[in-house]
Order: C-alpha cells, then sequence, then structure tokens
C-alpha cells in the first residue's frame, strides 16, 4: 500500500509524481500518487489512449444546489493493489468525507471496471450528482465514429468534423434505462482502433452516459443520481471502459457476451414462449388512425390484397383529442356499440388490433385532472414542481408526466387496460413511451428521493397487473433491455428516422438487433405513402387540404428503403396510413412491399428467430435520393413536408444466424435496374462446413441453387428491380 497526504490544491494540479500501475496482457493503466490516471496504454498497439496525464480526479460531485463539492485539506490519498489484478484508490479529507475507487482487470480483456463509493458526508451537502469514471483526454481522430445505442441505434459518423472555431467542443447525454436502450456505446476509426464504454447495472438504476469532444480528445462518465439526503452512495455496479478492435458490430458482441445472461433476457416474454402466436408471426402491421373503418377495414382489405398475417396497431380511436385529453380514452370517439361490433368482426377475420394509451401522461385540462387530484401523483422536481408539455402544437394544452412508481398511477392505468381488452375487445395496448425512465423527488410517493431503480421495477408492476386483470399483449414506444420482461414488442421507428428527424451525419443501425433480436420483438416504422393524417378532434384552421393523400413519386425509393432497412434488420414489417387506393396510385411501392411480406414469411427462422451477424462483403452501388421529412404537426405551418437528398445504398443486406447453424442473408434491392454480384466467402467464417447446401427464398418458395466446396461459398447473385431474396447456406 502506498500512502501519500496532500493538501487539496495540490490534488488539483500536481503531475509526474508515480503511484501504481494495473496491467494485464492487454492494457496497463498507471495512476499517480494523487489517484489521478497518468496513462492508459493499449498494449496491443503500444498507444497510450491518454494525449496527457489527467489534471483531475476520476470523480466529481456536485450538491442539490449545483455547486460542486472539494474535499477540505488536508486530503490523505492510499493506493492498494487486490488480487487477482486490481487497486483501490482512497481518498480521504480532513472532515472523514471518503471516496473509494475500485478498479478491476480481467485476464483475457481490455475493458477495465470501474466502481467508487462515497461516505462521511454531511446531510446538508449531500451529493446529488456523481460524475465517474471522469475519463478525460481519451485521443481521438478526426476520422472517429460514434455507436450509440439510442433505441435501435445511431451511428455519428465523423462528429469532431462539427468542431471549429465557433463550436470547439460538442457532446451529448443519454439516460439509461431511457433513450440508450443499452448500457453501451463506441468511438472507432476507420482502421478499428476504438475505445469502449458502458456499465453492467442488471437492476435498472438511474444514471445518464455523458459524452464529449474537441478535436483531439473525448472526455466520457456516467451520471449517477443518489437518493437525496444520503449522506453516501455505493455505487449498485460497475462502468466498463477500454479499447478493443473492430467497429460497432464488435462492440454489440462485446455487449451480448454479457446481455444474454441477465434477467431480462432470462425472463423474455418473447424467449419463453409467453407473446402470444399472433403477434410474434405477424407478417405486416398497418399504422392508421381515427375511425374503425379507416383502420379495421384497410387492414382487412390489406390481408385480401396479399394473404398475410395482418394486425393493427390503431392510433385515434379514443373519445379524446390526441396529445391533451388523455387518459380519458373512452368510450371510443365512434362509439361503444359500433367500436366493438368492428373489433370483433375483424378479430373472426384474424385480423388483432391494439390500441394507444400513453403510458404515462395526464391531460392537465381534463375534467378528471381536477376530479381525481391527479397532480398529486405526478412526477415531481426537486422543487415541489411537476413537469407539463405541450405536445400539441394546434391547442397548446398540456400533459403531465405521471410518477410510475405511485399506486394510483398504476391502477388508474391498469383499470383503462382492462375496459380495453375485457369490455371492448382489443387483443391489447400500445403504451405510448414506455421505454423510458424519469427521476421524481416527491417522498409522499413511497420510492427513494429522486435516484433509484423505482421507474423500471414499477412499469413491471403495472403490466403484471394489466396481464392478472386481461390477457392483454402489450406493446411499447422505444426499445430497452430492461423492460424485455414486460413488453411481447417493441416499436421502434428508426428505420424511418428521416421522416422525423431529416438528414443529418447520423445515420440508424441495427445495434440492438445485434445484441437483443432473439429475445425482443421489434416492429414499427413512419415508413409511409401519403401526407399525415389530422386528428378529426383538432381545430378545423390547422386541417391540410392534403392529408392522406398519395405523397409525389419523387419520394417512393425513401419508401422502398425504410422497407428494405426494416427487413434486413429483422424487424416486423409496418405500413403507416395504409389506404386500398394506393394499389392504383402506388403499385410498384405495393408490390414491393406484398414481395417482402411474402419472402419474409418464409425467412422466420432467420429473421424473427435468428441472431444479427456481419454479412459477408458485398459491393453495393448507391444513388443520390429524395428524402422527405414529414410530421403530423408540421401542416400548422402551411406544408406537412420538407425535402433534402443523400446518397443511399441499392441494395440492403443483413446476416442471420439460425439455432440449428444455419446461415440466413436477407437482401432487398430497391433500385429500378438489375444487380448483380459475385458472393464468395469462406464457410469456416460462419461455423459452416466445408460442403454446405445453398438455397434461395423467394416468393414461390425455396429452391436449392449452389453447394459450397473446398471450405467455398461461391455464387452469382442477381436481383432484378425492387427485388426481395434470401439466401441460405446449411449443412448437409
Amino acid at each position: 500500500m502506498k500512502q501519500i497526504i496532500l493538501p487539496a490544491l495540490i490534488l488539483a494540479c500536481s503531475e509526474g509524481v508515480m503511484g501504481e500501475t494495473l496491467s494485464n496482457g492487454l492494457v496497463s493503466l498507471n495512476f499517480d500518487e494523487a489517484g489521478r490516471l497518468a496513462s492508459f496504454v493499449d498494449k496491443r498497439t503500444g498507444r497510450d489512449l491518454l494525449t496527457a496525464p489527467s489534471a483531475g480526479n476520476l470523480w466529481l460531485i456536485r450538491r442539490s444546489d449545483g455547486s460542486v463539492w472539494a474535499p477540505a485539506e488536508p486530503v490523505a490519498v492510499s493506493q492498494q493493489k487486490v488480487a487477482p489484478c486490481g487497486l483501490d484508490i482512497n481518498q480521504r479529507d480532513a472532515k472523514g468525507v471518503q471516496v473509494l475507487v475500485r478498479i478491476r482487470l480481467d485476464d483475457g480483456s481490455s475493458l477495465v471496471r470501474w466502481s467508487m463509493s462515497l461516505s462521511g458526508m454531511e446531510k446538508d451537502e449531500a451529493a446529488a450528482e456523481i460524475d465517474f469514471p471522469l475519463l478525460t483526454g481519451l485521443r481521438g481522430s478526426m476520422d472517429d465514429d460514434l455507436a450509440v445505442s439510442t433505441w435501435l441505434g445511431s451511428l455519428i459518423r465523423r462528429p469532431r468534423r462539427s468542431v471549429g472555431p465557433n463550436t470547439p467542443r460538442i457532446g451529448w447525454s443519454w439516460s439509461n434505462p431511457g433513450l440508450l436502450s443499452m448500457q453501451m456505446m463506441a468511438l472507432y476509426d476507420p482502421q478499428g482502433n476504438g475505445f469502449y464504454m458502458g456499465s453492467n447495472d442488471s437492476l435498472s438504476w438511474a444514471k445518464t452516459y455523458n459524452i464529449s469532444m474537441d478535436s483531439q480528445s473525448t472526455e466520457w462518465f456516467i451520471r449517477h443520481y443518489p437518493s437525496r439526503g444520503e449522506s453516501g452512495y455505493e455505487m449498485p455496479y460497475e462502468a466498463v471502459a477500454g479499447p478493443f478492435k473492430g467497429d460497432w458490430l464488435t462492440a454489440a458482441q462485446l455487449y451480448r457476451d454479457w446481455a444474454k445472461n441477465q434477467k431480462w433476457c432470462r425472463e423474455s416474454r418473447f424467449a419463453n414462449g409467453l407473446t402470444p402466436r399472433w403477434a410474434r408471426e405477424t407478417d405486416l402491421w398497418i399504422w392508421n388512425r381515427q375511425r374503425s373503418s379507416n383502420v379495421l377495414g384497410e387492414a382487412l382489405a390489406m390481408k385480401r390484397r396479399t394473404g398475410a398475417r395482418v394486425n393493427v396497431l390503431w392510433h385515434w380511436w379514443h373519445g379524446c383529442s390526441y396529445d391533451e385529453g388523455f387518459p380519458e380514452y373512452l368510450p371510443p370517439r365512434e362509439g361503444r356499440e359500433p367500436f366493438i361490433q368492428a373489433v370483433h368482426q375483424a378479430a373472426r377475420k384474424n385480423v388483432h388490433g391494439i390500441v394507444y394509451m400513453n403510458s404515462i401522461q395526464w391531460g392537465e385540462s381534463t375534467e378528471s385532472w381536477k376530479r381525481m387530484d391527479a397532480g398529486r401523483y405526478a412526477v415531481h422536481g426537486t422543487e415541489g414542481q411537476t413537469f407539463p408539455y405541450a405536445h400539441n402544437v394546434f391547442t397548446g394544452r398540456r400533459l403531465v408526466p405521471m410518477c410510475m412508481a405511485t399506486d394510483f398511477w398504476r391502477h388508474h392505468y391498469a383499470t383503462l387496460a382492462d375496459s380495453v381488452v375485457n369490455r371492448y375487445g382489443l387483443a391489447g395496448v400500445y403504451m405510448d413511451q414506455a421505454c423510458m425512465n424519469m427521476l421524481c423527488y416527491d417522498p409522499a410517493h413511497g420510492h427513494s428521493v429522486g435516484g433509484g431503480n423505482y421507474w423500471a421495477s414499477s412499469f413491471r408492476r403495472l403490466t403484471d397487473e394489466i396481464r392478472h386483470r386481461a390477457p392483454a399483449t402489450l406493446a411499447g414506444e422505444g426499445s430497452g433491455e430492461d423492460w424485455i420482461p414486460a413488453l411481447d414488442l417493441f416499436l421502434t421507428l428508426e428505420a424511418s428516422r428521416e421522416r422525423y428527424l431529416g438528414t443529418t451525419n447520423t445515420e440508424t443501425i441495427p445495434l440492438y438487433q445485434a445484441v437483443y433480436h432473439d429475445y425482443a420483438i421489434t416492429f414499427g416504422s413512419y415508413s409511409s405513402l401519403v401526407y399525415p393524417p389530422y386528428d378529426d378532434l383538432w381545430p378545423d384552421e390547422y386541417r391540410p387540404a392534403n392529408r392522406e393523400q398519395s405523397l409525389p413519386d419523387d419520394f417512393n425509393m425513401q419508401f422502398r428503403m425504410e422497407q428494405a432497412r426494416a427487413f434486413v434488420w429483422g424487424m416486423q414489417p409496418t405500413l403507416a396510413n395504409c389506404h386500398d387506393f394506393l394499389w392504383d396510385e402506388k403499385p410498384q411501392e405495393m408490390d414491393f412491399l406484398r414481395r417482402l411480406v411474402n419472402v419474409r414469411k418464409r425467412a422466420l427462422k432467420y429473421l424473427l428467430y435468428g441472431v444479427y451477424t456481419r454479412a459477408p462483403q458485398l459491393d453495393i452501388p448507391t444513388q443520390e435520393i429524395p428524402l422527405s421529412r414529414i410530421s403530423i404537426y408540421a401542416g400548422r405551418r402551411g406544408s406537412t413536408l420538407t425535402q433534402d437528398t443523400r446518397s443511399e445504398p441499392l441494395v440492403y443486406a443483413g446476416a442471420w444466424r439460425a439455432k440449428d447453424g444455419s446461415l440466413g442473408l436477407a437482401l432487398a434491392h430497391i433500385g429500378e435496374g438489375e444487380w448483380s454480384q459475385r458472393l464468395r466467402f469462406r464457410t469456416a467464417d460462419y461455423d459452416l462446413p466445408p460442403r454446405c447446401r445453398i438455397f434461395l427464398i423467394d416468393e414461390q418458395g425455396r429452391h436449392k441453387v449452389a453447394t459450397c466446396r473446398d471450405g467455398w461459398a461461391d455464387i452469382s447473385l442477381r436481383m432484378g428491380p425492387r427485388d426481395v431474396k434470401v439466401l441460405v447456406f446449411e449443412g448437409n
């Protein structure tokens, strides 16, 4: 053990004093005697991952008033090696406040595990936020890409190129559980020199991931939220960070090695066969709005046209105006009896419906808000305030988030779901804003004040209560590992990202699919061939004349792109704002969708039950295509559409390994011409035998087309305009 006593001033600025070194065969970390990170070496490359020794602690502590806590001098620092490969750094100030940092290395891994504890604080100056591990000065490149597990997954291309004289630093912050669907992100360059950042929290504690960068370096940390007023904090999980070689898919596989052993995978509804068969084997979701004729009627017409197993995601069915009247959903806007009759008629033809019910919002202008004193059970901030927000730009009326941990809200919502399923005959509920997490500081709600892990566990209690009352299929907005045991389906809209976020340097990647595809069913897309609808209950003065009319043909390729992404990424196909007239007005696009649906249902072994893997190398052409940004709320400004262009691939590919070890390669060609290419790869790269059979799945069925020889798969690919195929490679 080494111990040194330093005044706080020296603790903040001394350099060059060497302390302990922690090393295995892959990485080496050196800490100076003040406990600061002096070097972080990737031993495979010999490169120090830091641009310079850290000038500060591995942690930063803030009080509830926002001020930064500093230790009282003098500060005693001790470092102690821990078998088999660990280091404890203990920092204690003159008032007895102690910060203990634990760093651990495992054999055969370049990823470092970090944890900490805090004790001895007075309650009036207790920590409200702790940033740890605070890794600063991480070496970066202008060519780095940043992969982030934002729901389905995002790849931010060359983020440092946004840095300049007017923007010297850029940064992002994501909550987990919440918008960050998994506890990982990765920064890497074109040569595959990467830095992985994550955590191994199996109990859903509220935290925020933060990353920022200038032109040369990166700072990364997790922000932790101790329960308000506690004198200390014990980090209940570990952060994980270190170098790796590869790209976003490599990082996903690293994370999957840990994630598949966690409770949400063991308790997955899909993996355990608890998700109803009709929901598992849906061929096509129709996402329509308003009355049953515009929803169930269009779904039945699509079923007749395609022969597919069609089901519906139903918005604006409720008696209240969308985004202001929640949760006064009942009775339905077309009346109780007509609604029930339409639902039962569709169900007899095997068309099932799940209806929209926001999982947390209550309209403060509703009669029930006042009558039930609902504000008592809303999420409250540090000053006792609620968080109303006007999502509806036409009326300006606000919704208020409710606290998921209150019995009042869960009972009220479960009662509504009970009525929807048992009285109105629906198959289930789509729970909007499900995969998110909020901090509530109301001590009367019975949960820890502020930080904690009560949100995700309370959501699970809510879904358990719903299912105790009714045989409900439950879907939720977004995707999140913490919700896998609670939800049957996850609505992930990023396949159509450009429609609601426009074109930026961020693109969607199937990161969540690469980790959890065989544990969680994803569906959903804004992919549509018409202008957005408009709620009949919204003000007439903002009603667009072109609502639900066909979009210009310029955007047909965008539609195909969105559907192709969802197909090769293993999602259940979804068509928003479906109308039977589109078979006449958009015949090629509707035929592309029909073809995609028919091929997919013959390849569920891969595209529903398979594990995502790296596709063989393909030379894929690109084309500049128009992309629309479109929204149900854009009409207020006189236009429902803005346009950009971007170069996009004409062929989309996704590789899937089935449980029997066979490989499926899904291909979707969105172009108007022909595409051909020779596909050649070593069978051993996919753990396939040297002589394996190659089959083609298309609309006509499954056909043998070739045989692998001498350990090589070698086949000529040919795809016509708007073509969809799955190639299968399997042993004898």
